[in-house]
């Protein structure tokens, strides 16, 4: 057995900067770290092939004083904190004091700092965990820190590093971080001598924009919660804006860019109703909370972290985001539509049953009606007093509904708006116990296998729950004599064989709990309007007026949107108007 000794202090080093350094990126996060506690408002990065060869950082901030240069380098020492009091609430992004100890470990390392207020700047080197000597140095008021050839004295490490496309990916992701953190700070970033980013000064929502594109910005809703200890503020996409991947989730815990599985969770299940399939959301969310509350010395990464009561933490972001997302349709950012090929059809009417909709204010209808048959603009037809979707037009193709509000067009996939209003009274009536049914006159008989009829018999009491009412009438076919008010007009039989067969598979209680929002789905899908159906306009007005009082109806709710809205401008840009 060989004998306990000490590392070397080389050694030591080297392993506590593999925790900090795994790559280039991890190196820029560091750096723009320890930019922004030093109250930087202008930061400057360059890198080069990479970030392997060079990496420059460059800012503004309250720079280092002479004495201190040498200090920064050594392992453990911080100006950030101070005492276990200080650890225990901290609010600074670096406070481990190991971060440049640990990358002149593994690179060559120049800082050049002019504190505020001093009379010259100096610069100091360090390589191989060797600290140089204190120079004079020209260098404005703030910071200047250069990496070069990262991991040159450890080619083993270097080996894994990927491909200079990799690599810069990634230190433009840390990038990305950083400029979402602060919308106050002016950034740029070049990589080979080309400039890549330019950000200037502005709020969240021009920031997000610039960073992460229009598409994402035209689709984010506004997430603001105030509590006792906490705050959430920021934007989560729209349903109908969803990844592959999760590449645009961005979440900061006071400041501080975070990966936390109950905040991951919570946001999870916020979008959970609204979710396409394995489909991913897209936020940039920043929660504030008592430092106190919160343990960040998790790992030195410093991107974990730990609450102190983690579940009203992950109430509070479930419910946050849940009411951002829930706006009305009326709220909801509706995307321009992708023009397509316009002809005519013959729009048909008959007298079918009612969907069982509020009915529209006659006031509203009254009012548009007479004010179609007069010439002028959008503005001019609509009244000030319309609702948000404005007035139904008429059915296309028994599919959509097409209504003028005073922005300009509005489409509506019909059954899937009238899906989610279904979906949201179910949920609501389950919830509260206050499932209305409806007796059929005629019971729906269908055939149905032993197993079905045993499952019928067994679980009355969880399908009564539900609003069924379904009995066996002989040992192969079963009637459904009752079914929820809301679901009179859906094909009965269908209806309840899913069910059945969802009672079947995963149980009773199952399908009352975890498998609720799936089982309503279903039944919301069975009830409502199906593609072909001839609406008549009041028919479409009430289903205009439901989507506007309803919960998150810009989505159904599996994730596909209910709407979109076309201008006037965009209507004039297709018809090339104005040219």
């Amino acid at each position: 057995m060989p004998a306990i000794r000490p590392l070397p202090e080389t050694l030591i080093s080297q392993i506590a900067a593999g925790e900090v350094v795994d790559r280039p990126a991890s190196v820029l996060k560091e750096l723009l770290e320890n930019s922004f506690d030093a109250g930087a408002t202008e930061i400057g990065v360059a890198l080069s092939e990479g970030g392997v060869r060079q990496i420059r950082v460059v800012d503004n901030g309250g720079g280092i004083p002479m004495d201190d240069l040498a200090m920064a380098f050594a392992r453990h020492a911080t100006s950030k904190i101070a005492s276990l009091e200080d650890l225990e609430q901290v609010r600074s992004l670096g406070f481990r004091g190991e971060a440049l100890a640990s990358i002149a470990s593994v690179a060559r390392v120049s800082l050049a700092s002019r504190a505020s207020g001093a009379a010259r700047a100096y610069a100091i080197k360090a390589e191989a965990g060797t600290i140089g000597a204190i120079e004079p140095a020209a260098q404005p008021d703030g910071t200047a820190v250069e990496v070069g050839d990262l991991y040159y004295n450890t080619p083993a490490r270097r080996k894994f590093l990927k491909s200079e496309a990799t690599e810069f990916a990634h230190c433009e992701e840390a990038f990305t971080r950083a400029v979402l953190s602060r919308p106050d700070v002016v950034f740029t970033l070049r990589h080979n001598g080309r400039m890549i980013a330019r950000h200037g000064a502005s709020d969240p929502a021009k920031r997000i924009e610039a960073a992460l594109g229009g598409e994402f910005a035209q689709s984010m809703r506004a997430v603001e919660a105030n509590g006792s200890a906490l705050a959430l503020s920021g934007f989560a996409g729209s349903p109908a804006y969803t990844r592959a991947s999760r590449d645009a989730q961005f979440l900061y815990v006071n400041g501080r860019f975070v990966r936390d599985r109950l905040l991951a969770h919570a946001l999870r299940e916020a979008y959970r109703d609204v979710l396409h399939g394995e489909r991913h959301p897209a936020y940039v969310l920043f929660l504030r909370i008592d430092p106190r509350s919160i343990d960040v010395n998790v790992h030195p990464a410093k991107t974990e972290i730990r609450f102190r009561d983690p579940r009203a933490v992950h109430q509070f972001v479930f419910h946050a985001v849940a009411k951002g997302l829930s706006g009305t349709a009326a709220e909801a950012p509706a995307a321009v539509a992708t023009p397509v090929a316009t002809g005519h059809s013959v729009l048909p009417r008959s007298s079918q049953a009612a969907l069982g909709l509020a009915q529209p204010v006659a006031g509203y209808t009254a009012m548009f009606a007479e004010r179609r048959t007069s010439p002028g603009s959008v503005a001019d037809t609509v009244p000030d007093e319309a609702p948000p979707l404005g007035f139904a037009l008429a059915q296309l193709h028994g599919i959509y509904i097409l209504a003028q509000n005073r922005h300009g067009l509005v489409l509506v996939d019909m059954h899937a708006a009238h899906e989610r209003i279904l979906y949201e009274k179910l949920k609501s009536a389950l919830d509260s116990r206050t499932m209305n049914t409806q007796k059929l006159l005629i019971p729906a008989t269908f055939h149905a296998d032993g197993l079905d009829v045993a499952t019928a018999e067994e679980h009355g009491s969880t399908l009564n729950l539900l609003g069924f009412d379904v009995a066996a009438i002989s040992p192969f076919a079963l009637a459904v004599r009752a079914v929820p008010s809301m679901l009179a007009d859906a094909d009965v039989s269908g209806l309840a064989r899913a069910l059945l067969r969802d009672i079947r598979e995963y149980g009773a209680s199952r399908v009352l709990t975890e498998r609720r929002d799936e089982l309503l789905g279903t039944m919301a899908c069975h009830g409502a309007v199906r593609a072909n159906r001839a609406l008549t306009i009041p028919e479409m007005n009430a289903l205009l007026r439901e989507m506007e009082e309803t919960e998150r109806s810009g989505q159904c709710n599996h994730g596909r949107p209910t709407w979109f809205q076309m201008s006037l401008a965009d209507l004039d840009k297709l018809f090339m108007r104005g040219r």
